[in-house]
């Protein structure tokens, strides 16, 4: 038996949940995300909507593997329709600045050229200061795969902890060369 699949989703006040065919519909205050689901091998009951009980229709090897992370998904997209997902970026070194350039992300790192990021339309990006960047969006994948991708531009190096770090990410620091 699944641990996590076992337990209930709570549906909160703000949120609509809807199955139509083998699709969830999720709609909340910040978007609307749709979800495919295995309707072959899962019961998705929807109980007066404030409960979702997800059960195997047989319980063998696949199916405990796929039950709870199709219970993971749903409750993940319920809880970025209803609060949104975020993640704080912060740069760190001399001269590290971000900047909003219409719908791009401009950067400077330290190279001898500026990097300019594309953000998708599902992603809303805040410089908040020259050198702290939030990314918000409702779906938590998309939200991390973003800020993974903005952290590989400039990861932070182990001596002086120059580059890109989330926010309260701690940076394994090395000793210098003795002389």
């Amino acid at each position: 038996m699944s641990k996590i699949g076992k337990i209930n989703i709570s549906i909160p006040e703000k949120v609509k949940v809807a199955l139509s065919g083998n699709m969830i519909n999720v709609e909340g205050p910040f978007g609307k995300k749709t979800l495919p689901i295995d309707i072959d091998n899962f019961d998705l009951i929807i109980n007066e909507g404030k409960e979702i009980s997800l059960k195997p229709k047989k319980i063998d090897q696949n199916s405990k593997r796929l039950w709870g992370m199709n219970r993971s998904l749903i409750n993940n997209a319920i809880i970025g329709a209803d609060k949104g997902y975020e993640k704080i970026l912060e740069l760190v070194g001399v001269g590290f600045r971000a900047a909003m350039k219409g719908k791009q992300l401009n950067l400077q790192l330290g190279f001898s050229h500026d990097i300019n990021f594309d953000i998708p339309e599902s992603i809303k990006i805040v410089v908040e200061k020259q050198t702290t960047i939030k990314i918000t969006g409702i779906d938590k994948q998309e939200v991390g795969m973003i800020a993974s991708k903005i952290k590989s531009l400039r990861p932070p190096e182990p001596y002086k902890g120059k580059g890109i770090k989330e926010k309260g990410q701690y940076i394994l620091r090395k000793e210098g060369k003795k002389k």
